[in-house]
């Protein structure tokens, strides 16, 4: 497995302190993210599953505790938008220039607004897809949300 992706890549050059962690990644998991947080031994609070989608037509990117499930109502408000709906998969591979199951937020072909769940920044750490199956990146949630440009607002039902 190759450690060097272009989120990886994007994460060196804006200087970030993050540290690698590669897992067994079970591509027949009903729950990709729970799949990844009990593989580290971590809690499912502290690993965001990453998610491509569109708020009133518009791709964003939003990035949730792996145990949560997104309010598409929450989504659309976060955004000042009408109306959410997640992205085909195809879509947010084209988009991302990730494969689903490795898409990080970090490092993305186009960047697209970003919104982190706000409580995700009262943990020490969390774990953010690095690019690619079975690669995680671990960083302080904040210099995340900075990294990103993103905003913390309250997403999950």
């Amino acid at each position: 497995m190759s450690r060097t992706t272009p989120a990886t890549l994007a994460l060196t050059r804006a200087g970030a302190t993050f540290t690698l962690h590669a897992y067994a990644y079970d591509p027949h998991a009903e729950r990709i993210g729970l799949q990844a947080a009990e593989a580290l031994g971590e809690d499912p609070r502290r690993v965001l599953k990453t998610l491509m989608a569109e708020v009133d037509g518009r791709p964003v990117c939003v990035a949730v505790p792996s145990d949560r499930e997104v309010s598409m109502k929450k989504l659309a408000a976060a955004f000042g938008g009408k109306s959410a709906a997640m992205m085909k998969p195809a879509a947010a591979e084209r988009l991302t220039g990730f494969v689903v199951g490795g898409i990080s937020p970090f490092g993305q072909k186009k960047r697209v607004p970003t919104a982190i769940e706000e409580t995700a920044l009262s943990e020490a750490y969390v774990y953010l897809n690095g690019g690619q199956r079975g690669l995680q990146v671990r960083l302080d949630p904040r210099d995340a949300l900075r990294l990103l440009g993103a905003i913390s607002v309250p997403l999950v039902t």
